[in-house]
């Protein structure tokens, strides 16, 4: 994949998430913007909470492992949990589907 003339690999980040403190609950609406900076910039492609709340899986867009650090470290909460980095050879996700249009 590139963007803008550079080369640009998919990594998947594995979080392991402490027990939810008062402190963590306090920075999850600035974790939630954040995200959303980043997916607006393509930086994220996707985000997901174990149902356990004891993972968070993130697919970052990066030219190197070094951006990606960047990219996590940006997060308010990364400074409490722990963090694994691993590029992906690829990663297959379903399309969006569009409701079917009809003219009735």
């Amino acid at each position: 994949m590139e963007q803008k003339g550079r080369a640009l690999y998919q990594f998947m980040v594995e979080f392991d998430v402490p027990e939810l403190t008062d402190d963590m609950m306090a920075l999850i609406p600035e974790q939630r913007l954040r995200i959303d900076d980043l997916f607006n910039d393509r930086k994220l492609l996707s985000y997901a909470l174990s149902m356990d709340r004891s993972k968070v899986w993130a697919t970052v867009l990066a030219e190197d492992e070094t951006e990606v650090i960047e990219t996590v470290e940006s997060l308010p909460m990364t400074y409490l949990m722990e963090y694994e980095i691993c590029i992906l050879a690829f990663n297959e996700i379903s399309k969006p589907m569009l409701p079917a249009f009809s003219l009735n």
